[in-house]
């Protein structure tokens, strides 16, 4: 059942679930060949099948959700069916709309598609991009103090809202100017908002520390611990107006 901002759009097997505002927006929308030469292919991160789309909405994300390890032998891109609101890029859409509802720093949610065949379905998710963002090992302020910091104090944010970041990496971290983003939100689930420092919020922070020290190796060893220590005092220190 869609939201008060949501509506889905039945076609055949396929259900599209995109913002309620956006009517022009249909199931073309979420195939790269619809957009011709107006699809780049994104060469950052992930396991590929991403999409920088030009369109009359401006410019934005296309993603088809593909799978990794050793389940990719047997399909690439097919998932056991269970249910439309249970498909990966519909949970994923309803996620991203509500941490922008919070407003948290991430991608604005435009529509999602699931298609489904026998006991499989294949899926895609579109999204706003964000301006003249881009991930953090590619920062030329990678070195600055103050941009960990930054980092550890959005990562907080996200953590006392109850985001329980499956893969947060090096690259799922975008940086525009002075805003610190999160992006790639598949399989990511919300938990019971708390600042207490809880075995899934220490999970996030060990898998995003072995990024670091795999994707930020232009630093040296010493830098990367000094930074990593900056960022966790920003993730430590208290929010703006608490004692």
């Amino acid at each position: 059942m869609a939201t008060e901002t949501e509506q889905l759009v039945r076609s055949g097997r396929c259900l599209l679930l995109r913002d309620r505002s956006l009517e022009e927006v249909s199931r073309r929308w979420l195939r790269p060949d619809h957009w011709e030469g107006r699809a780049r292919p994104v060469v950052t991160g992930g396991r590929g099948g991403a999409w920088f789309v030009k369109t009359p909405l401006g410019e934005l994300v296309l993603r088809r959700y593909r799978r990794g390890g050793s389940a990719a032998r047997f399909s690439s891109s097919g998932y056991l069916f269970l249910g439309y609101r249970h498909t990966r890029a519909h949970a994923e859409f309803r996620l991203l709309q509500r941490l922008h509802d919070l407003g948290l720093p991430v991608p604005q949610p435009i529509a999602a598609l699931a298609c489904r065949s026998g006991l499989t379905y294949r899926a895609s998710i579109l999204l706003r991009r964000l301006p003249g963002a881009s991930p953090l090992p590619e920062q030329e302020r990678l070195g600055e103090p103050q941009l960990w910091e930054e980092v550890g104090r959005v990562l907080r944010q996200f953590h006392d809202a109850g985001l329980d970041h499956r893969d947060l990496n090096c690259d799922n971290i975008l940086v525009a100017g002075q805003t610190v983003s999160l992006i790639d939100f598949d399989r990511c689930r919300l938990r019971a908002p708390n600042r207490r420092d809880t075995l899934w919020q220490r999970r996030n922070l060990r898998r995003l520390y072995r990024s670091v020290n795999k994707r930020c190796e232009q630093l040296s060893e010493r830098s990367r611990q000094r930074l990593w220590q900056c960022l966790l005092a920003g993730y430590r220190a208290e929010p703006t107006g608490q004692g």
